[in-house]
């Protein structure tokens, strides 16, 4: 495996695209997974980055790792033009990688879900096309894995105000910026992962999203387990940092499940 770091034109030094490339071949094209780490929209969860992307190499993934904006000065959009930059850059250059174009996937954690979420959701907004030349819907994914997901100000407002860059953002941002509101038919399928007793974003954040799918027709997935805090990562020794409560065998089984429903998508349309 070899990795490597991609700077987007024209953008901060601290904004880029990590890759872990794996062996090509001409036989066989890997479905490609963006890796969108959590941090409130404050900062980037390391944690949930890189141990992430290796964690599903073995599943057959090549993965990359966004490491996105997260300053005060700029507000959204700038962190979904960025997410689709870097869809962009993965399915431009996928010969090179060795995936296939059209089975690109994103999985996020906490308000890096809420940012797999706007690729999946908010992929025609028009901030995207005004900011990167490319065909409508060149960005959206095949399907988007959501790990303890920041959907709504309703439930989990904290995350939004550092989107937003304003500690009193006003009803019509929120709106803007509220994934569940936006759910139709052409919303990318979801795997949804969270605990009952989350105690930093409430599961209703997930709840709701499903909801709103389910109102829309759209095909998603959901587990809910019910006792574990949030941000517990693969739930494994691996990201718990020794911390005996980010660990968990039966949770530490969402990896497996998101990368055989992205494989039975694969499969099946």
């Amino acid at each position: 495996m070899e990795t490597s770091r991609v700077f987007f034109e024209n953008e901060r030094e601290n904004v880029y695209l990590d890759t872990y490339t794996v062996p090509a071949t001409d036989e066989v094209k890997r479905p490609a997974l963006l890796v969108i780490p959590g941090g409130g929209y404050g900062g980037i969860a390391d944690r949930e980055g890189a141990p992430i992307a290796e964690a599903f190499i073995p599943f057959g993934f090549v993965p990359f790792v966004l490491n996105y904006y997260t300053g005060k000065e700029a507000p959204f959009p700038i962190q979904h033009i960025e997410a689709a930059k870097a869809i962009k850059h993965i399915k431009d250059n996928a010969e090179s990688y060795g995936i296939d174009p059209d089975a690109v996937f994103v999985v996020g954690f906490s308000a890096g879900a809420h940012l797999a979420g706007c690729s999946a959701i908010l992929h025609a907004h028009p901030a995207l096309y005004q900011n990167i030349d490319m065909e409508r819907g060149y960005t959206k994914p095949r399907g988007a894995m959501l790990i303890y997901p920041v959907i709504s100000p309703k439930y989990h407002i904290a995350s939004f105000k550092n989107l937003l860059a304003t500690r009193e953002p006003t009803d019509e941002e929120l709106l803007s910026v509220s994934l569940e509101e936006h759910v139709d038919a052409d919303s990318a399928p979801i795997f949804i992962m969270h605990t009952s007793n989350d105690d930093m974003v409430d599961v209703r954040n997930s709840l709701c999203l499903a909801e709103a799918y389910t109102k829309a027709g759209k095909q998603y997935e959901m587990h809910v387990y019910p006792d574990a805090p949030h941000g517990i990562a693969l739930a494994t020794p691996i990201t718990s940092e020794g911390k005996e409560k980010w660990e968990n065998r039966r949770i530490a089984e969402w990896v497996r499940l998101s990368a055989e429903w992205a494989y039975e998508l694969l499969e099946n349309n």
